[in-house]
């Protein structure tokens, strides 16, 4: 379908243009703050409205048309017309809701107390965090991404596995490192968007297959 195609292809850009403004982002502000110590949030919060925060929407963005894309090439059954993973699809607009949420509520400054908003904003990315490993073990039980499902999961068990070690860092280690695992379970959790991008990107008409 040439249309899902597109999708993809516009998935694969968002993706793209949100990684790269957000190292924008990570150069841009101030020199003190320390990546390794401290979250993608902490650095969005010293430059509110800034690239970062832009980057956050584009991803949610670029999420949406990989849904849509999704919706159209719902895994066929036998007999039957091709119907759409709903628990899937539940999960990727939690994942989309929660980036935006947390692109438009703040956290706090580093170094002070949280307020309403910072909790607002860490359950929110907490729940995108999460529904996004599990779409994405659900995707790759879907036949249209078999040829991509170890792939799927192996990114979804690393994504697990990161997450335990920031919630690690974030209570009884100190806030270690939190920063680098923090950014390592976001990039891979967007692997998880862009491989199924890359396949919706991939799909031919039945007329070029031919």
């Amino acid at each position: 379908m040439p249309g899902t195609r597109n999708t993809g292809v516009l998935a694969l850009g968002g993706i793209a243009l949100a990684a790269l403004l957000t190292v924008i982002g990570h150069l841009e502000v101030n020199d003190d703050l320390n990546p390794w110590a401290l979250t993608v949030s902490d650095f969005a919060v010293s430059d509110r409205g800034g690239v970062i925060d832009v980057a956050m929407v584009v991803l949610a963005l670029a999420t949406v048309a990989l849904l849509y894309g999704l919706r159209r090439t719902g895994p066929a059954l036998p007999g039957r017309p091709a119907e759409p993973s709903r628990p899937a699809e539940v999960l990727l607009g939690a994942w989309v809701a929660g980036l935006l949420l947390a692109a438009v509520v703040p956290t706090n400054e580093p170094g002070t107390a949280m307020a309403t908003t910072a909790y607002v904003h860490r359950y929110a990315s907490v729940v995108a965090f999460l529904a996004l490993p599990a779409a994405g073990w659900l995707l790759a039980g879907r036949p249209d991404l078999a040829s991509a499902a170890r792939t799927l999961r192996a990114l979804v068990l690393l994504s697990l596995a990161l997450a335990v070690a920031m919630v690690w860092s974030a209570y009884p280690g100190d806030r270690v490192l939190i920063g680098l695992a923090e950014r390592l379970l976001i990039l891979t959790e967007v692997g998880v968007l862009a491989t199924v991008a890359l396949l919706q990107a991939r799909r031919v008409t039945p007329t070029r297959a031919a």
